[in-house]
Formats: structure tokens, C-alpha cells, sequence
């Protein structure tokens, strides 16, 4: 008798537990990938890419003719109103969690409710904090559409993996949503988001041209809205005075001829030494670096290459502070290096959280290049020691 009870125990348990009725199957449903939000005429336009992850999952029987992802758009009022009015031209369930990237365009950083709209994807339980976050002046629609270089899948672009890409466009560092959060929460700090264009110097033996997604510069974003764009040239001093970033190219003209040379740098050390003189502070800044030279035609010594590295870095660092004076931001955050050296002089001297900077604030730029290595001698050019 107690054994068919327990056996009767059994069985009821089995059965209750043989299904699942709560889940919906992996293939019957549709997977954001990327976001693009605009704002215009007072309203949010909501750009959502679905991915087709059977172009993720490569296969011998994978359809080719499937497209990898498709694009809806949809205005409201508010950036929630835009995503339902998207929900009702949708025939299956939504699945937010492989969110890879946000992109905001310029008008939409603009506007006052940028920080509500970052706030809304945060909050969400289905999003997570490694979602990177860019911003564009081009057109979204374009932008979301492109393909990555030889028909990769989209989890391989740019876009979503920009760490991959970082030993080719080292000078824009990527951001994620949880490096925002710590940028903006600090008083008066800001968010340097990478600027995101579009090439089409790219070509295939199909088409007649190709378009690539491009790193232009990088966007300023405060909690208290947008500051502008740092675009171009005037953007590269941020590779060599962020910590992170470890190597970078440089390009300069040699005084000994017409002739210009492309170095890799590795950046080995950087220190930024404030120094308080009664109500004003100035910034000295150390750099050591390694280099290799990629190429070259003449001969040309050690000396010069030195000298042609330190002149070069030291005015990449100079235009883009100074690119960012323009538009009010310390682009090099240089409040929080005295905030952390010496708490009590930041105290007295900050405003509005800032320690007001000007031309003159960086009064030293010391670059050590300590080893340069020639690279392969397959010809008689050479460096001279």
C-alpha cells in the first residue's frame, strides 16, 4: 500500500512538471538588436532593427536569400507611446535581452529629454547594462541598414562590437551604458559618445559602391543635455590621455625632407600632475611611449623621428583641449585629476562642480619616447642610431 502511494506521489509529480506551458519557443519570436531614436517636430521617432539570428547561426541549409534584419519606425509623443505604436505592426512576441547598441541622433541629444530616454532602456528589465550607446548626424534608417564589410553578420559590426575594431580606430573609445551612468551621475562630468558616420568608399564585385559605418569624432553629452561634436583630427588628442587606450598612429611630416612618416605608438605611461598656485591650478602632463615605424623611403635618424612624435602628439593634445574649450567641456577630465590629487583646493576653486579651465591650463606637455624599433630592414634605408 505505501508503495503505490508513493508511486501514485510520483506519477502526479511527473506531470505537473512535464511542461512549460509559460514559455514561448526561441523561433516564435522576433530579437531587438539595435535601437535608433530621433526627435522632431516635438516628437520621438523610434527606429527598432529586429535581427534573423539564422544569419548569426551559420549553417549548410541556412537560407541566403533571408534578410538579416529588418527596420520599423513609428512616432509619439513619447519615446514609450512610439515603441506600442511598433508592438501592433508586429506579429509575434518581442524579446528585448540581446539588445546590442542605442543610437541618438543629434537633434535627439538635443533635446531636453535625452536623459529620460536613456533612462527608459536602463530601467527595462529586459536591457542590460553592456549595451553600447553612439550618436549620428546621418540618417538612422541608413545607418541600421548597413551590412558589415564581406556580408559578416550584424553581431560583428561596428556598431556592436566596437572593442573588436579598436586596434583600427583606437582613438575613439567605445561606451557602454554603464560607463554613462558613472560618466553622468559625477557633477558637471560628461559623456564623450562615439560619433558614428557613413562611408561609401567601399566597393564589392556586385555593386557599384559599398557603405561601411565609419568612427567620425565623438558627441558630448552632460546631464544637463548636449554640448556639441568634436569632429575629426580635432578628436584624436583623446587617445593619448585616456588610460585605457594603449596604442595609437601618428602621422607627421620629417624636417629633413617632404616626406611623411606614419608611426605606431604604445602608449606605456600617462600622468597628469595638478598643480595649485593660490586661486588658479594648472596641469602638467607625462607620456611615455614605444614606436614603430610602418614605413619609410630615405634615411632618416633616431633623433628626428623623436622630435617629429613629440611635436605632432603634443599638438593632438593641444587642438583637441582646445576643440572642447570651445564648446565648454573639459574633455580631458581635468577637474577630476585635481579632485583626486587634492580634494580641498578642488572644494575652493570648483564651479558648478568644474574648475574653470582655459588655454593656459595645461601648462606642460613632457612626451618620452623611449624605444623606437625600425621595423623589418628588407631594404637599405635604415634608421641611424
Amino acid at each position: 500500500m505505501k508503495r503505490k502511494f508513493i508511486l501514485i506521489i510520483s506519477l502526479t509529480v511527473l506531470l505537473l512538471l512535464s511542461g512549460c506551458w509559460d514559455v514561448t519557443e526561441p523561433q516564435r519570436m522576433y530579437y531587438v538588436h539595435g535601437v535608433g531614436v530621433d526627435f522632431k517636430d516635438n516628437q520621438y521617432e523610434v527606429f527598432l532593427q529586429l535581427i534573423n539570428f539564422a544569419d548569426v547561426a551559420k549553417s549548410e541549409s541556412m537560407n541566403t536569400q533571408a534578410a538579416k534584419a529588418e527596420i520599423g519606425r513609428a512616432k509619439g509623443k513619447n519615446l514609450e507611446e512610439a515603441i506600442y505604436k511598433l508592438y501592433r505592426s508586429i506579429d509575434q512576441e518581442v524579446f528585448w535581452g540581446h539588445m546590442a547598441y542605442l543610437i541618438l541622433t543629434e537633434e535627439a541629444m538635443k533635446s531636453e529629454h535625452a536623459i529620460s530616454v536613456i533612462d527608459s532602456f536602463l530601467r527595462f528589465r529586459e536591457t542590460r547594462y553592456q549595451m553600447y550607446i553612439h550618436c549620428t548626424q546621418e540618417p538612422l534608417e541608413e545607418i541600421l541598414l548597413i551590412s558589415p564589410i564581406l556580408d559578416k553578420s550584424l553581431p560583428n559590426s561596428k556598431l556592436t562590437s566596437p572593442l573588436k575594431t579598436g586596434f583600427v580606430e583606437a582613438y575613439i573609445e567605445p561606451v557602454t551604458f554603464r560607463n554613462l551612468i558613472l560618466d553622468l551621475n559625477e557633477p558637471s562630468h560628461e559623456s564623450a559618445l562615439p560619433l558614428i558616420s557613413i562611408n561609401k568608399e567601399w566597393k564589392d564585385s556586385e555593386k557599384e559602391s559599398e557603405k561601411e559605418t565609419h568612427l567620425q569624432g565623438l558627441g558630448i553629452l552632460s546631464k544637463d543635455g548636449f554640448k556639441g561634436m568634436i569632429k575629426g583630427d580635432e578628436a584624436r588628442g583623446t587617445q593619448w590621455m585616456k588610460k585605457h587606450t594603449t596604442r595609437g598612429d601618428l602621422t607627421f611630416k620629417l624636417n629633413s625632407s617632404e616626406e611623411y612618416l606614419t608611426v605606431d605608438l604604445e602608449k606605456l605611461n600617462l600622468d597628469i600632475k595638478p598643480i595649485v598656485k593660490g586661486n588658479e591650478v594648472q596641469f602638467e602632463v607625462e607620456i611615455q611611449v614605444n614606436a614603430t615605424v610602418n614605413g619609410f623611403k630615405g634615411k632618416v635618424t633616431s633623433d628626428e623621428v623623436r622630435k617629429g612624435i613629440i611635436k605632432e602628439l603634443t599638438k593632438e593634445i593641444k587642438t583637441t583641449y582646445e576643440a572642447g574649450l570651445n564648446i565648454d567641456v573639459d574633455i580631458y577630465r581635468l577637474s577630476e585629476y585635481l579632485y583626486r590629487d587634492n580634494v580641498k583646493a578642488w572644494k575652493r576653486l570648483e564651479k558648478d562642480g568644474k574648475v574653470p579651465l582655459t588655454k593656459d591650463s595645461i601648462s606642460k606637455i613632457n612626451v618620452t619616447v623611449n624605444k623606437i624599433n625600425p621595423g623589418r630592414k628588407t631594404f637599405q634605408e635604415t634608421i641611424k642610431e
